[in-house]
């Protein structure tokens, strides 16, 4: 039974984007510890963040390049995750982001070097040794990422794929109760909030 659910942010986005918030809200009303880490751009600063809140009752949400995130944390540490349009290669994607870079929901600037793209190419995982513990949920209107890079990867996973739609995962509100049945997410008696 899930206590703590742990929702990884994408690339330049923040704790206050869109899919966050809303399943935060929605967290509310199941008294769980709902927490949405501010990452760094370093990829291995991101993840050792991720891994200081990790609990044995840990379940894990990640979008786009926070999608790669939870594969790779859910893999080593046996954990349920749910991804949305992950990033499956976002070593090859961020390849063209090389140099200065502004998150605005940060409020950031950056350099983003080789050495990140090397750290992001480390945390790859080339075939899912428990792919039981995904479940992916897919848009193939997603104008960022190929959709069928992710559905060939997660191809041993549970899967939602819907037409249409767009990076940002359109209606993402539809998906919650498949996405707390499949977290195993039940209603505690008392609420938290991080």
């Amino acid at each position: 039974m899930a206590q703590r659910v742990i929702y990884i942010h994408g690339f330049n986005s923040s704790e206050k984007s869109f899919k966050a918030v809303r399943f935060g809200e929605y967290m509310a009303h199941y008294g769980v510890e709902y927490c949405v880490p501010r990452l760094s751009h370093e990829p291995f600063h991101a993840i050792i963040q991720i891994e200081q809140l990790l609990t044995p009752n840990t379940v894990l949400l990640g979008s786009s390049l926070g999608g790669f995130y939870a594969t790779y944390l859910s893999q080593k540490y046996q954990l349920p995750a749910v991804v949305i349009n992950p990033a499956v290669t976002p070593f090859l994607l961020l390849s063209s982001f090389l140099g200065s870079n502004y998150n605005p929901y940060q409020d950031t600037h950056y350099e983003l070097n080789k050495s990140h793209i090397s750290a992001l190419k480390s945390l790859s995982i080339s075939d899912l040794q428990q792919p039981s513990l995904l479940y992916l949920l897919q848009q193939t209107g997603d104008e960022v990422l190929a959709f069928q890079q992710a559905v060939k990867y997660y191809s041993q996973c549970k899967q939602h794929i819907e037409f249409g739609g767009d990076h940002s995962f359109v209606n993402f509100e539809s998906t919650f109760a498949s996405i707390v049945d499949f977290l195993k997410i039940t209603k505690n008696s008392q609420a938290y909030k991080r």
